[in-house]
């Protein structure tokens, strides 16, 4: 099988065709994943919450997320992986290049790093030694206690304004592809018309290219889920037709409602 890059996903927003994404962090789901026909896993920080019981991702380092990655690339040999930076592994951007690299090794194809115009100069350096960068804005929850905690973000103009600057200038220094948490789906759909690049959505509405989930969130796992998150599980009773549902309602556009949203 031919494996999926980032001409791949361009092409799906060419083509308004969504695409769903989902987190990953061992071989067995991987698979499971992959073989139901997503095609694109995030090994995210927030392995920090779900595998390693802490309540926030600050914990993780960046070399829980190599191993991680490791055991996703094993059960998913041809979908393409996005390795999230872990907290403060990319303060500076030469500390950002060393990092990535070890991700990359492992069997990433991209990074994600949190934050807005401020990491231009770390996204232009990445890009220009070979290392695909994702963004992610909104909801950063790598910054929780600056937020202070995990509140919607972009409700007031000004706020929603200075999201959509962010993201051009991140695009125009190379980021290839955008994460977008927790905002109202209207500006969810300002930022992916604004965007050349595909953006993910995660409770930032149905407009963007693609969505992604917590895996736990999507099969009922977690305790308390975010008001964006639906049981997939739920409504089939086994994990192989969860998946196949949630790949179904993202691609048609019925997931997330308007009950799986924010205005």
């Amino acid at each position: 099988m031919k494996p999926i890059s980032l001409a791949t996903l361009s092409q799906l927003k060419k083509e308004k065709r969504k695409f769903a994404t989902i987190t990953a962090y061992d071989a067995s789901f991987a698979h499971l994943f992959f073989t139901q026909g997503i095609n694109v896993m995030l090994i995210g920080d927030s392995l920090g919450m779900t595998i390693q019981g802490f309540n926030s991702t600050l914990p993780v380092t960046v070399e829980n997320i190599t191993y991680h990655t490791q055991s996703v690339r094993t059960g998913a040999p041809h979908a393409f992986l996005i390795a999230d930076m872990p907290f403060m592994s990319y303060a500076t951007p030469e500390q950002s290049c060393s990092n990535a690299a070890q991700l990359m090794r492992s069997g990433a194809n991209m990074v994600k790093i949190e934050g807005g115009a401020w990491l231009c100069e770390t996204v232009k350096m990445l890009t220009e030694r070979s290392v695909p960068v994702c963004g992610h804005l909104g909801l950063t929850p790598q910054a929780v206690n600056v937020l202070g905690g995990y509140k919607v973000q972009g409700r007031d103009e000004a706020a929603a304004q200075q999201l959509l600057n962010d993201a051009i200038a991140l695009e125009k220094a190379g980021m290839q592809l955008l994460v977008l948490e927790c905002v109202p789906t209207e500006l969810g759909r300002r930022v992916t018309e604004a965007l050349t690049i595909p953006v993910i959505g995660i409770g930032a509405g149905n407009q963007t290219d693609g969505q992604i989930l917590v895996m736990h969130d999507a099969l009922g796992i977690t305790a308390r889920p975010p008001k964006f998150a639906k049981n997939f599980l739920k409504e089939t009773g086994n994990i192989r037709d969860a998946i196949s549902l949630y790949i179904e309602q993202v691609e048609n556009g019925t997931y997330p409602d308007q009950a799986h949203s924010f205005n």
